[in-house]
């Protein structure tokens, strides 16, 4: 069985910092990507990362604040996310790809966890 399961998540205030980890079974996982979905919005890219982890992919509104790693030894991806803005606040999802693809993309990822809320008060 092939599960992805988020934690982390929680209340912060603006200006703060959470870090949130993935942890993945059942299969090998190439590419691994963070997305996230306000309410009432669609889910959009947060951040992606290759196989190795030598290559790392970022949303604009994201890059210079969140940092995606990975252990593979773990099965683990984590997402460390300082100067947290309350438009950072959503459900944050784990997806994992089978193949390496667009990275970009959440149709590239064919495994889903069940998400953990991020809430960054003003």
């Amino acid at each position: 069985q092939v599960q992805l399961v988020e934690s982390g998540g929680g209340l912060v205030q603006a200006g703060g910092s959470l870090r949130l980890s993935c942890v993945g079974s059942g299969h090998t996982f190439y590419d691994m990507g963070w997305f996230r979905q306000a309410p009432g919005k669609e889910r959009e890219f947060v951040a992606g990362i290759t196989r190795s982890g030598s290559s790392t992919y970022y949303a604009d509104s994201v890059k210079g604040r969140f940092t995606i790693t990975r252990d593979n030894a773990k099965k683990t991806v984590y997402l460390q996310m300082s100067s947290l803005k309350p438009e950072d606040t959503a459900i944050y999802y784990c997806a994992g790809s089978s193949y390496s693809g667009n990275k970009y993309s959440d149709k590239s990822f064919g495994f889903w966890g069940q998400g953990t809320q991020v809430t960054v008060s003003s």
